[in-house]
């Protein structure tokens, strides 16, 4: 695999610093050509949500009952393409990318400020919201990817802000924005705080139109426009307002930029995001030393992610000989096992990839609270999970997996068959087995039982 090869190359501290600083992000030619394809890559935010809302339009406005409903499947079978090319350019690069840990961290942050897909049109979003809001910050500054994703039509969708204004105040996204996004729930606000961040957050919304509102003159030069985000003032609380003990020193749009100001630069924010940080990357439950120390880092760097995930990385207990354990997410599981397979072997379809997300319970943008997937263990390590690992791992360790069968009418398959027991298995796999695992792969009655045994192995569904 390319990511051992780099790491064997260049040594433990300069493949994480440059993982880290990662400069361009490279895929096989193949891959690239498959995203550059995809309609999502092609066809900016704005003029395909507009697109999509006008097919929905005309689907609605066909008079006869049997066109009409042909028109509205043709149109729901329209979204779910695009949400299915967005999930797909994700595992791509999930897959291929020679910036492994950025990958792991927009995953980490898309799963951090989650949005679920099936509702609204937000299948015609999730591409961009991770494009443009989560991918480019999962490394930088945790106040600008916070502003980047409350600015985001597909969070103020998902959340009902577009619904929230002045005299009917929607709390919807001040909750979750406190609750699992920054401070945390336990991090001693009050309603009243939540309340009064409902009223900051008035009049932030959603312009799907390719015009403006008509203002009154006095509010027209306090209008925002970003794309399809608008702060529209003629919505907005415009009253005195105090967050967290102190009172807001600006108004209208700014006081939204003072807020998110205000609630990333709180030392809760620190401690939950390093907690959150350390509980992906090492264990369910990691050392309290450790999570201070990068909650230190965090407030110390300014909400630097990089920064605190390097004391994360330097920490003993991350290179220490008997790793703290850490039971992979369906996620984690399915894309680690893909890589060990086929290495930088591009894959033709995307889509048994993504069947076994949604077996496992993790389907990408699937998740229909605002929480986010669990990252303890105990929430994947169920009997029926192992059981469904096992059948997966027997697909991709026999070759018979679907991965080499390309789609439409010029379809084609690659034979494709895994070769397991390979130099990386020697060199640094077959180490790490305990005798059960190595007694069992001693009586794989072939080179494909061989293949899922491995790939279904406790020490491989740990980290």
């Amino acid at each position: 695999m390319r990511s051992v090869e780099q790491l064997q190359t260049a040594g433990l501290q300069t493949y994480l610093s440059e993982q880290l600083h990662p400069l361009e992000t490279r895929l096989p030619p193949t891959v690239q050509a498959q995203i550059d394809a995809m309609a999502i890559s092609r066809q900016g935010l704005a003029s395909l949500v507009q697109s999509m809302e006008q097919r929905r339009k005309d689907a609605d406005a066909v008079v006869e009952d049997a066109a009409k409903k042909t028109a509205q499947q043709a149109f729901q079978q329209e979204m779910n393409r695009l949400a299915r090319e967005s999930a797909t350019r994700h595992v791509l690069r999930a897959l291929y990318s020679n910036n492994q840990v950025q990958e792991q961290m927009t995953w980490f942050w898309l799963n951090h400020f989650s949005v679920y897909q099936a509702k609204s049109n937000l299948r015609a979003m999730v591409g961009d919201y991770e494009e443009t809001a989560i991918r480019p910050h999962a490394l930088g500054k945790f106040r600008v990817l916070l502003g980047a994703v409350v600015e985001h039509p597909a969070m103020l969708r998902y959340l009902d802000n577009e619904q929230n204004a002045v005299g009917r105040i929607n709390e919807n996204f001040a909750r979750e924005l406190m609750e699992l996004h920054t401070l945390g729930v336990d991090a001693g606000y009050s309603q009243q705080d939540v309340q009064e961040l409902a009223k900051i957050l008035t009049g932030v919304g959603i312009n799907l139109a390719t015009t403006n509102p008509v203002l009154r003159p006095e509010l027209q030069p306090l209008y925002v426009r970003k794309g399809q985000f608008e702060f529209n003032p003629a919505r907005h609380d415009f009253g005195y307002k105090e967050l967290l003990g102190q009172p807001l020193h600006t108004k209208g749009y700014p006081e939204l930029q003072e807020a998110l100001d205000r609630l990333a630069r709180h030392p809760a924010t620190a401690r939950l995001v390093s907690k959150k940080l350390a509980t992906y990357w090492l264990s369910d439950g990691p050392p309290a030393a450790l999570v201070q120390a990068m909650a230190q880092a965090f407030v110390r760097s300014d909400g630097d992610i990089t920064a605190t995930l390097q004391v994360l990385f330097a920490a003993p207990a991350f290179h220490q000989a008997t790793p703290l354990h850490k039971f992979k997410d369906p996620m984690r599981f399915a894309v680690s096992a893909v890589r060990m397979a086929y290495g930088d072997k591009p894959i033709l379809n995307a889509g048994p990839l993504l069947y076994w997300l949604n077996r496992m319970g993790e389907p990408l943008y699937g998740r229909p609270t605002p929480d986010g997937y669990s990252l303890q263990s105990a929430a994947w390590a169920s009997p029926g999970q192992l059981a469904t690992r096992f059948e997966i791992a027997k697909a991709i360790g026999s070759g018979s997996a679907g991965l080499f069968k390309s789609e439409g009418p010029d379809a084609r398959e690659v034979p494709a068959f895994p070769q397991l027991a390979n130099a990386l298995y020697y060199q640094s796999i077959e180490m790490t087995l305990g005798p059960a695992t190595r007694k069992a792969l001693e009586q794989a009655a072939s080179p494909q039982e061989w293949n899922a045994f491995l790939l279904s192995s406790p020490e491989w569904m740990e980290r």
